[in-house]
């Protein structure tokens, strides 16, 4: 017997969650490869870094053309009608989900520049946000620089690229070394030229970017290794925080850090594992679903308790459930059950057809819930929205007993590193310091959080971004 989930759900999960901004993927070959095809496979891959949009630029004969829309990756590509003008030797995409600078058509990625002639001469995709934008942005416009999106850092970025380019004998390698000493903040980058294409990061690495082959002359690089994958394509490694990668027509690869190595600590946003990334992916070569499932070891290994079943908050809370039952032995169902053939509510235009639809989305198995002790795993509580409601409906079909486990420690604070967070008000940890009160609004009998010494445990050290949990973050705020 199914019944029926409370009617807003779903809509509310996915503004009841962090948002990475984006997903970046390119392509380079010295020869012509199918590029329409290898772009529209690598931001497929990508599609959960970013849903409201997406676009690429491909380098075809030595031209640089862009195509770009709102939407979702596969609705994006069947409007494409002549896919042949989009084989070329190299290309870059992004997936968008926005941050700084809105949702205006304007902000969508990749950007490029153009010479005198109105000839695209570079193409960039970015991820992460810039700390120091707008005041790069003001410096760069009373010299005369142009800016077509709506206060965009990632078009700051090429911007600056474009202006030392100039000042550089048209050098790649300079204007991107000059850029970053400028620049402060989150990012992983990915530049196409007519002849070359450079990725590179941060100093920290709070982003993830990684490469490799799809054979041996023709290089990938993507947010995460489900990207290489998803092209037939074989990892050789993360790139490092600080370091650049450049690739040419004439078959060579250069790698170079862009600062000091004594510069450069790693701090790789904690969230990509919790939540952002897909659990098939490897950042900087760790497993995320190994540490997802390892939480839910150490949540019962914090705190015990004895329940009937263990269940999961589809899909990034199942490997923390998963973890949880290894441990206690309580067994693991997959109460909750997931339509995974309707597209995301929130692209719905009216409130009511949002409604309708995520009635279809998610539905508990009444019979096993019924006067049944339920431990429910997610990955985090940060309003606190979903996770009330999902509490009122299983008190709904009968449940005797509920005790929340989050997979993450408390979140105390937004993030302005490339993910699109509520503002503290907004956060039921920040605003409810006393656990015993979030019990209380969430009407559980028990509630805990993954402490911040076994999350840095089951990471492997301190060498993370954690900023969202303590406040304290590897850039901060201008």
């Amino acid at each position: 017997m199914i019944y029926q989930l409370y009617p807003y759900i779903l809509y509310n999960n996915y503004f009841d969650k962090f948002h990475d901004e984006c997903g970046i993927f390119g392509i380079y070959s010295p020869y012509k490869v199918d590029t329409f095809s290898l772009i529209q496979f690598g931001l497929f891959a990508l599609q959960h870094r970013g849903q409201e949009a997406c676009g690429f630029s491909v380098l075809r004969d030595g031209f640089i053309i862009s195509h770009k829309s709102e939407g979702l990756v596969l609705d994006f590509f069947r409007k494409i009608s002549n896919s042949e003008c989009y084989h070329g030797n190299a290309v870059i995409g992004h997936t968008r989900y926005s941050t700084e600078g809105g949702q205006s058509k304007k902000n969508i990625q990749p950007f490029f520049g153009e010479d005198s002639y109105g000839k695209s001469i570079i193409s960039i995709v970015h991820n992460g946000n810039l700390v120091n934008a707008k005041n790069i942005r003001k410096k760069l416009e009373s010299k005369g620089i142009s800016f077509l999106s709506e206060h965009s850092d990632s078009e700051v970025i090429l911007r600056l690229i474009q202006k030392y380019l100039s000042e550089s004998d048209n050098s790649l390698e300079k204007a991107i070394q000059k850029t970053t000493i400028d620049i402060k903040g989150a990012y992983s980058v990915i530049v196409l030229m007519d002849n070359k294409m450079a990725a590179f990061r941060d100093p920290n690495g709070i982003r993830p970017l990684c490469y490799g082959m799809l054979n041996e002359y023709t290089y990938i690089f993507s947010s995460e290794t489900c990207g290489i994958d998803s092209v037939g394509g074989f990892f050789v490694r993360d790139l490092l925080p600080g370091e650049m990668i450049i690739v040419d027509q004439k078959k060579s690869i250069q790698f170079s850090l862009l600062t000091e190595k004594k510069n450069t600590k790693k701090r790789i946003c904690s969230f990509e594992y919790i939540y952002f990334s897909r659990p098939d992916s490897l950042i900087e070569n760790v497993n995320v679903y190994e540490i997802r499932e390892k939480s839910g070891e150490k949540l019962y290994e914090q705190h015990p308790v004895e329940a009937d079943v263990v269940i999961g908050v589809p899909d990034s809370g199942v490997p923390a459930s998963i973890g949880y039952s290894k441990a206690s032995g309580i067994p693991f169902k997959p109460i909750l059950v997931k339509n995974k053939y309707i597209g995301r509510s929130f692209i719905l235009p009216k409130q009511e057809m949002r409604e309708k639809m995520v009635n279809l989305k998610l539905n508990p198995i009444l019979d096993e819930i019924k006067g049944k002790r339920i431990v429910i795993i997610d990955d985090s509580i940060v309003r606190g929205t979903t996770s009330r409601r999902l509490v009122y409906i299983l008190r709904k079909a009968g449940a005797k007993e509920i005790h929340f486990r989050s997979a993450s420690p408390p979140i105390i604070g937004p993030c302005y590193l490339g993910v699109n967070t509520p503002s503290k008000k907004d956060l039921i940890s920040y605003n409810h310091i006393d656990k015993k009160n979030i019990e209380r609004i969430l009407n559980v009998d028990s509630l805990e959080f993954l402490s911040m010494n076994n999350l840095i445990d089951i990471l492997g050290g301190i060498h993370h971004c954690f900023g969202c949990f303590t406040g304290n973050y590897p850039v901060q705020k201008n």
